[in-house]
C-alpha cells in the first residue's frame, strides 16, 4: 500500500486503522477499541487497554532472544569516552533502579522528575519509571533553577534524580547546587533525591535527603514491570507558554507506544537492529520521542550523544558518529547544519569519513530553509527530509514517509500529512482556504494516537490554548498553506506573519531568500513597529566564518534580493550584520524577544536561552539601524 491508500484509510477508519497499528504491541490486556469519544472535544486512545512501556521498550527484546543486541551507545566526545549497553544488561540497569525506587515509596502514578544530561541513566531512569508506572518529568539539564522550582511545584514529584553536573565544550555545568537552589525555592519539597555521580564533579550529598546512585541500588530486589491503563500519563514534558507559566504537555501510554512504533519504520525506514540517531537532547521531546522511546520500543540501536555539531572537537564529528556507529536514520535540527555549513562551508571534512550507511537525513525543530537543505543534499549525499511536528503532538504531523513510499522532496515543504493528522488551513472565521492561501494550519480533531489529551492539571487551559480559536478543531499556532498537491508549507509561528501596509507576509519566506545569498551562513527576520506601514521587517545575518565581504555590501545585495524575489511589497530595507542570533538552547530563535528589543519594549528573559549576553548584541546592532532606542 503506497502513502495515499494509508492515509485515506486512517481518515476513514482510524478505528481499524489504530487497532491494527497496535498489534505490534505487547499488551497485558487489549483494549476493546481504538477510539474513546465520550468526552469530546477530549478524545482518548486505547482507554481499556492494559499495558507498560518498559516492557514493551526493553524485556520484550530479551524475551524474543535479542537481548545481546546493543540498545544504547554513549558517544560523548566532551569526556573522550564511548560505551555500549545491550537490550539484557540495560534490562539488568533499570529493573534494579526501578526496585530501588519502589523501596523507597514510589509507586504507580507518584511523578518523578529527571534533571540530567545526555547519559545513558537519564534513559533509564526515564524506563524504571515507566516499568513502576510513575510519571517522569525531565526537565533540561542546567535549567535555572527558579524554573526547576516551577517545574517542581506543578508537577509535585515524590523524587527527583539528577546528576552531579552535565559538562559543555570547556567548561563544567554544575547540576547539584541548581538543585538544591530549586528545591529551597519550590513550595512543594520532594521526599528524596537520587545523584548520580560523574567522574568530573562529584557533588555534596545532603544527609536524609539525597542518595548516591550506585549505593542506593544496593542490596535491593530488582522490580517487575507494573501494567497500567491505556490512558495512564507516561510522562509530562513542559513546554513554554505565552504567560511565562510552563504548560505540561501529558503523554498518555498505549497512543505513545502505538504511534512511535509504527513511526520508525513508515517515517524513518529504519528496521529492528538497525542504528538510529537523534542529535537531540533528553530534555525535548525529540529526545523522549526518538532518542529513548521510539527506537527502543521498535528494537532499534539508539545513540545518547554528549557533544555539539561543532567545537567538539570540530564540525565533522556528525560524520564521526555517522560513519563509525553505521548510523542508518539520522534525525537533527536545521540549526545543527547551519552551524556546520558556517564552520565549514565547503563541507570539507565529510570527506575523512565513509557515511555510506546512512539512508537519509531528517530535520525537524524550526524551518528547515532550502539553503540548509540544498547544501547538505549535496554534501551528504542522501535524500533529506524536513518534517513538521511540536512537542504537544509527540510525532510527525507531517513528514515524508520513507519507509512507506518516499515522496518527491519539495524543499521547503515538510511534504504531507502523516496518518490519523486531517490537516486544513482555515481563514480567521476557521473558513478553509484554497491551495496557495496563507492560513492558520489546523488539524481536525480526533487527533492520532500518540498526541497530548490534556495539559497536566490544566484541562480549561488545554482547551483554551488549542481547541476554542477553530471549534473541531486543534489549532497548531502554525501559519502556512497546502499546495495543490497536497504537500503543506509551514511558513511561520502565526505570530511571524507580519502586516505590512495590509499585506500579510511571512517573515520565513523572507528568510528564505536572505539564506540564499552566498555569504550567509544564518539568519532571521522580525516585524517591527512602523509608524507608516503597521509593521516593517528587519534581517539579521550571520556571515559564513572567513567571509571577506564588507558587511555593507552584503546588507545591500540582501536588500536588493528581497526586491527582486518577494517584490516592493515587503518594503524589506534595512537588514543588521550580527555574530550570532539569540536561540533557546534546542536552537530555536527568539524572535518575539527581539522584536520586542527592537520596539523598545520591555520582556522576560526566557529561561531557555542560551546565552543571555546576545541580547545585548542584538540591541546594540538594533541601535546601530536607528531602532531599540528607549
Amino acid at each position: 500500500m503506497g502513502y495515499t491508500e494509508v492515509y485515506e484509510r486512517s481518515l476513514a477508519d482510524p478505528e481499524g486503522f489504530w487497532m491494527e497499528a497496535a498489534e505490534a504491541i505487547d499488551w497485558v490486556a487489549k483494549p476493546t477499541k481504538a477510539l474513546f469519544d465520550a468526552s469530546a472535544p477530549l478524545y482518548e486512545w486505547y482507554k481499556d487497554g492494559q499495558v507498560n512501556t518498559c516492557w514493551n521498550a526493553v524485556d520484550r527484546h530479551v524475551t524474543a532472544g535479542r537481548g545481546d543486541q546493543v540498545a544504547i551507545i554513549h558517544d560523548s566526545p566532551v569526556t573522550h569516552t564511548k560505551h555500549e549497553i545491550t537490550y539484557s544488561e540495560l534490562q539488568g540497569r533499570v529493573a534494579s533502579l526501578a526496585g530501588a525506587l519502589r523501596a523507597k515509596g514510589i509507586e504507580k502514578g507518584d511523578r518523578v522528575i529527571i534533571y540530567m544530561p545526555m547519559v545513558p541513566e537519564a534513559l533509564e531512569a526515564m524506563l524504571a519509571c515507566a516499568r513502576l508506572g510513575a510519571v517522569h518529568s525531565v526537565v533540561f539539564g542546567g535549567f535555572a533553577a527558579h524554573e526547576l522550582a516551577v517545574r517542581i511545584n506543578d508537577c509535585m514529584p515524590k523524587a527527583i534524580i539528577a546528576a552531579s553536573c552535565g559538562i559543555e565544550p570547556g567548561r563544567v555545568v554544575h547540576y547539584k547546587p541548581l538543585l538544591d537552589g530549586a528545591i529551597e525555592q519550590a513550595t512543594h519539597k520532594p521526599e528524596f533525591c537520587v545523584i548520580f555521580q560523574r567522574d568530573q564533579e562529584v557533588a555534596k550529598l545532603i544527609e536524609g535527603r539525597d542518595y548516591d546512585w550506585h549505593g542506593f541500588q544496593y542490596g535491593v530486589e530488582p522490580a517487575d514491570c507494573v501494567p497500567v491503563s491505556g490512558d495512564h500519563p507516561a510522562y509530562i514534558l513542559y513546554t513554554s507558554g505565552t504567560t511565562g507559566a510552563p504548560k505540561g504537555v501529558v503523554r498518555a501510554t498505549a497512543g505513545h507506544l502505538v504511534a512511535l512504533n509504527w513511526s520508525m519504520k513508515n517515517i524513518y525506514n529504519v528496521n529492528p537492529g538497525e542504528v538510529f540517531w537523534a542529535a537531540s537532547d533528553v530534555g525535548w521531546v525529540v529526545g523522549h520521542s526518538y532518542i529513548c522511546y521510539g527506537p527502543l520500543i521498535h528494537g532499534n540501536t539508539t545513540i545518547v550523544f554528549e557533544g555539539k555539531p561543532v567545537g567538539t572537537p570540530d564540525a565533522g564529528t556528525f560524520w564521526r558518529v555517522i560513519s563509525e556507529h553505521k548510523v542508518r536514520s539520522f534525525f537533527t535540527a536545521p540549526t545543527a547544519f547551519r552551524a556546520i555549513k558556517r564552520d565549514d562551508p565547503k563541507g570539507e571534512l565529510i570527506k575523512d569519513y565513509d557515511v555510506s550507511c546512512l539512508r537519509a537525513l531528517y530535520l525537524a525543530g524550526e524551518r528547515a530553509d532550502p539553503d540548509t537543505i540544498e547544501w547538505a543534499q549535496k554534501v551528504m549525499g542522501v535524500p533529506v527530509y524536513d518534517h513538521w511536528w511540536q512537542t504537544e503532538t509527540g510525532w510527525a504531523i507531517a513528514g515524508n514517509p520513507a519507509g512507506l513510499e518516499a515522496l518527491p522532496v519539495k524543499i521547503g515543504s515538510p511534504t504531507v500529512a502523516m496518518p490519523g493528522y486531517d490537516v486544513r488551513i482555515l481563514d480567521e472565521g476557521g473558513h478553509e482556504v484554497a491551495p496557495g492561501t496563507l492560513g492558520a494550519i489546523a488539524v481536525k480533531l480526533p487527533l492520532p494516537p500518540g498526541t497530548l489529551p490534556t495539559l497536566w492539571n490544566a484541562e480549561e487551559r488545554y482547551r483554551k490554548s488549542y481547541l476554542t480559536t477553530f471549534p473541531g478543531y486543534y489549532e497548531t499556532g502554525d501559519a502556512g498553506m497546502k499546495d495543490e498537491n497536497g504537500y503543506l508549507w509551514i511558513m511561520a509561528r502565526t505570530d511571524d506573519v507580519i502586516n505590512v501596509a495590509g499585506h500579510r507576509l511571512s517573515t520565513g519566506a523572507m528568510e528564505e531568500v536572505l539564506a540564499g545569498h552566498p555569504d550567509v551562513a544564518e539568519c532571521a527576520v522580525i516585524g517591527v513597529a512602523d509608524a507608516l506601514k503597521g509593521q516593517a521587517p528587519v534581517g539579521f545575518l550571520c556571515l559564513n566564518t572567513g567571509s571577506e565581504r564588507a558587511t555593507s555590501e552584503v546588507v545591500r545585495e540582501v536588500v536588493a534580493r528581497v526586491r527582486d524575489q518577494i517584490g516592493p511589497v515587503a518594503a524589506f530595507k534595512l537588514a543588521v550584520v550580527v555574530d550570532r542570533l539569540p536561540k533557546t538552547r534546542s536552537g530555536k530563535i527568539l524572535r518575539g524577544i527581539m522584536v520586542k528589543i527592537a520596539d523598545g519594549q520591555d520582556y522576560k528573559m526566557p529561561a531557555t536561552i542560551d546565552d543571555p549576553a546576545i541580547l545585548d548584541e542584538i540591541k546594540i546592532a538594533l541601535q546601530s539601524i536607528g531602532l531599540a532606542q528607549k
